[in-house]
């Protein structure tokens, strides 16, 4: 399959824009977006931000406007780039409403540094996209493929929307979770995926076991766990790797949190050496694009148990066909789903796994 004729690059069509560009969003995002700016020459017109956010104070040398500010000043033939995310409903009804009326884009830029998913990616990478989409189990799963890549080229809103379900439809149809769960949670953040697994199992389950590096996120997962959870819980506050180590940490909560150069150490664990053979029914990974290294850290949990999978697959460029390619490759048995949930951009991308 030639993927590189699904859709234009956004890149080259930035550079070739006559009209305004102007981004809507501040913070990371917009960070990267203007670095890929300055890099292939492009100029950012004006920057602004939903109203409510508007206190007239500036962003990376732009005076952050008001949208009538900005369509007073250059009219409203112009070009939006949307450089912040979100899954909030509201928000997302607002890009929604701004690509029916303007010309929108959401350029994409992985959330952990690393190559930008642009022609050049397309051409190093394709024979190993042409192989993971071989092995996703159903046709949603190769929908959402295909739209992904055309969304990461594009940056056009229309792909996502085209290809998204809510996480109802994955965990009633190809998780399937029961009450006797053995689950682990590799990066669990405040406890919100434990709460998604006693919701699809009624509050039941047989062992927790969880590992969360962030100290203020750990905090509040144990807080949750000793007000809400009883019976067999392990809380480990470490980073899930590929062996048992230290490793400097990022230690800024939420998104921002992850492996760095610089940071505080920080303790890692293999989940085979925290389990030591222990059952794993059910395994989620979301550890801001270490999921490679989780999961050679799970290999032997993996092979033995055959837990059913819940992977974010979309921190790095490649990751929603690199991590199909690494499941298969550690248990060829398993049925592979891609699912996208709510989100712009691409995120909440995840890929799904379960064995017959």
């Amino acid at each position: 399959m030639d993927f590189l004729t699904l859709e234009q690059s956004v890149w080259p069509r930035l550079q070739e824009e006559k009209r305004p560009i102007v981004l809507y969003g501040m913070g990371d995002g917009a960070d990267k977006i203007l670095r890929q700016f300055e890099r292939l020459g492009i100029q950012a017109a004006a920057v602004f931000a939903s109203d409510e956010f508007v206190r007239g104070h500036s962003f990376r040398g732009f005076r952050v406007h008001r949208l009538d500010e900005v369509v007073d000043a250059f009219g409203e033939d112009i070009l939006i780039v949307i450089a912040f995310a979100s899954q909030r409903p509201e928000v997302l009804d607002k890009m929604y409403a701004l690509d029916r009326r303007f010309d929108v884009v959401a350029p994409d830029v992985p959330v952990v540094e690393g190559a930008v998913f642009d022609e050049a990616f397309v051409r190093a990478h394709s024979g190993e996209m042409e192989r993971a989409y071989a092995l996703l189990a159903d046709e949603r799963s190769r929908t959402v493929f295909l739209d992904t890549v055309r969304f990461k080229l594009s940056g056009r809103l229309c792909y996502l929307c085209a290809s998204e379900t809510d996480k109802d439809e994955v965990f009633r149809t190809v998780l399937r979770l029961g009450p006797e769960e053995r689950f682990a949670d590799l990066g669990a953040y405040n406890g919100d995926t434990i709460r998604e697994l006693l919701h699809y199992t009624g509050g039941r389950f047989t062992s927790v076991t969880a590992l969360e590096p962030d100290r203020r996120s750990f905090r509040k997962l144990s807080a949750y766990a000793e007000e809400q959870l009883t019976g067999d819980i392990t809380l480990e506050q470490a980073g899930a790797w590929s062996e048992d180590t230290v490793l400097c940490f990022s230690d800024q909560a939420g998104r921002q949190s992850r492996i760095s150069h610089v940071g505080r150490e920080t303790r890692m664990r293999a989940l085979d050496s925290v389990l030591r053979g222990r059952p794993c029914t059910y395994l989620k990974m979301d550890v801001e694009g270490a999921e490679r290294e989780a999961l050679r850290g799970a290999a032997q949990t993996i092979r033995s148990w055959r837990p059913k999978l819940n992977l974010a697959a979309y921190h790095r460029s490649g990751d929603f066909f690199s991590l199909a390619l690494q499941v298969h490759a550690l248990c060829p048995d398993y049925r592979l789903y891609l699912r996208h949930h709510p989100y712009v951009p691409a995120w909440d991308t995840n890929l799904y796994a379960v064995c017959p």
